[in-house]
């Protein structure tokens, strides 16, 4: 006899009676003083109508013109990034072709470039002094460059690189679950293959598009690192928020910020209404059709060119972070290619204590950070899928929260909240110290674990610690031998991912930071200033060893669970 987990006399089979409600008021303290009240501080500083009408009531207007160029950027964000991922996953998915495992094996590479390492492989390859302008200039032997990387197109292209993954991992999914007898079907019935893309496929992968629609605009419009190397004089909603900071103007940059947030806001609620209606029911039989072979002479040739240019589109910027990072400083001017290579980038990183700090910086302020998320994400899973109180849905609406606020915002929320002394602080004042930084990390991250434990909890049979209180077992004893096993992978996929995001972090860290804890990231930054390119390339490759090796642990401990954390 099966019996439910709710009817047990420990509510949730989990939590005890008088633990739903310690679960509730410590989880509600943490999210209402550290995510909501820093963002009602904000609306309260920047919703103010005569500031916003000053700031954006022309539409002539630095800040209009930075919210037209920000949703412009996002719409073409979602197009190119949409039909690139979308692209290439039913390609890998429909067809057997030259170089087709490579491509997949390299199609996630993006997710292992923090956004400031992308776009400093962008600059060093394709930018005004880049390799591949300056070598195209000496081949043909021109008088300038024959392009310029820089402005709207070249910030879009950055943008389609790392964010068509989205679309990639979020349509592979979807099409594991195509029926193979749908698509016999209709090739029985003589339909033309995009006769049948358009009314089996496309149906099938319309949930996970919108979500990844979504998710990649939300995400272009919180953009920084692109728009503030490659925008050049065009003026985008970060960067406004960002200048008004440096120039001490925060009123204006809570302003800004207030706008910004809005939007994120409305398209997270639409992410929440798309993904409770996304059910997508087949009459499946638990067969998955088999690709076909690519056999036309011509058809393959034109696939291995195209898969050769994608090839070379993905890891170009990679093995140009790698050669730079040898460049001994100062021999890379006006060359095509450096004349000079040096290991002294990479030996200084471990043998000069300056050029360490921010390595061991980034890796107690990730470590700190993604510990709090842990014990945080991991309770509050559990209250939201095993609670049996009013209060999850609160819990879970505070939790995901962080994910439509933008680091900017995050950053200017908590300076305007924590720029005097006040309870939260303990008395103290937070800004200019250094556990802002580290905090801003934890909330920036709350919906990691969160989502990813959820994923976990709600797959996991609820028969198992009915059997383990059956025979005696206690709750913890449940928990430790039983639950937390089974849960582990997603509680390991959002714990890494975490970690790796926080490793990275620069948007929020550029507004927060003290020399005393400055991250690689801002590292990265003030050594280009420098025209030190070995030595920040050499940080950077450092960054994506760590940040790819969590990835592969990521993919290896939970993969499913990484879709699951941005859904």
């Amino acid at each position: 006899m099966n019996v439910s987990i709710s009817n047990l006399k420990s509510p949730g089979g989990l939590i005890s009676k008088s633990g739903n409600w310690i679960f509730l008021i410590s989880l509600s303290l943490i999210l209402l003083g550290y995510v909501l009240w820093p963002s009602l501080q904000l609306f309260a500083s920047g919703l103010k109508i005569p500031l916003l009408f000053e700031l954006f009531g022309s539409f002539s207007s630095s800040n209009s013109r930075a919210l037209f160029n920000s949703v412009w950027i996002s719409i073409w964000t979602v197009i190119g990034a949409g039909l690139l991922g979308t692209t290439m996953s039913y390609l890998f998915f429909r067809y057997e072709f030259p170089l087709k495992k490579v491509l997949v094996a390299m199609a996630a590479l993006p997710l292992a470039l923090p956004p400031l390492v992308g776009v400093l492989a962008f600059l060093f390859l394709y930018g005004e002094s880049g390799i591949l302008p300056r070598g195209l200039q000496a081949i043909l032997s021109l008088d300038g460059v024959p392009f310029s990387f820089q402005g709207m197109w070249a910030v879009w292209l950055v943008h389609v690189y790392s964010m068509y993954v989205y679309f990639y991992l979020f349509c592979s999914a979807a099409l594991k679950n195509v029926d193979r007898s749908l698509l016999e079907a209709s090739a029985d019935l003589g339909a033309h293959p995009a006769t049948t893309f358009r009314f089996i496929i496309l149906p099938h992968l319309k949930p996970s598009l919108v979500s990844a629609s979504l998710l990649v605009f939300m995400i272009s419009m919180a953009s920084f690192t692109a728009p503030l190397l490659f925008a050049g004089t065009e003026n985008f909603l970060t960067l406004q928020i960002y200048n008004y900071k440096v120039n001490g103007n925060l009123e204006y940059s809570a302003a800004v910020s207030v706008v910004l947030t809005l939007i994120c806001l409305f398209f997270l609620l639409l992410m929440e209404l798309n993904r409770r209606g996304a059910h997508v029911s087949t009459a499946s039989k638990g067969s998955s059709p088999t690709p076909i072979p690519v056999r036309s002479g011509a058809a393959r040739f034109v696939a291995l060119a195209a898969a050769v240019l994608i090839i070379v589109f993905l890891a170009l910027p990679i093995l140009t972070i790698i050669l730079i990072s040898f460049v001994k400083e100062g021999s890379w001017t006006w060359q095509i290619l450096p004349e000079a290579y040096t290991f002294e980038n990479y030996l200084s990183l471990f043998s000069q204590a300056d050029v360490a700090k921010p390595i061991f910086n980034s890796l107690q302020m990730a470590f700190a950070a993604t510990l709090a998320n842990l014990l945080f994400g991991v309770s509050a899973a559990i209250f939201i899928v095993k609670g049996r109180i009013p209060g999850r849905s609160f819990v879970r609406l505070l939790s995901i929260l962080p994910f439509a606020i933008p680091g900017t915002v995050i950053a200017i929320n908590l300076i305007v909240t924590f720029s005097n002394p006040s309870l939260l602080s303990g008395g103290a004042v937070l800004v200019g110290s250094l556990w802002l930084l580290p905090l801003a990390y934890f909330i920036r991250h709350i919906p990691l674990i969160v989502r990813s434990t959820v994923a976990a909890l709600e797959t996991y049979d609820d028969r198992l610690t009915d059997a383990s209180q059956d025979l005696g077992a206690g709750g913890l004893t449940t928990f430790r031998k039983i639950v937390l096993p089974s849960i582990m992978p997603g509680i390991l996929a959002g714990t890494l991912l975490t970690f790796v995001t926080a490793l990275g972090e620069f948007v929020s860290s550029i507004l927060l930071y003290v020399f005393d804890n400055r991250p690689i990231s801002v590292e990265i930054l003030s050594q280009l200033r420098l025209y030190d390119f070995g030595a920040a390339a050499a940080y950077s490759v450092l960054l994506m060893v760590l940040i790819g090796s969590a990835t592969f642990a990521v993919s290896y401990f939970g993969g499913s669970s990484r879709s699951s954390i941005v859904r």
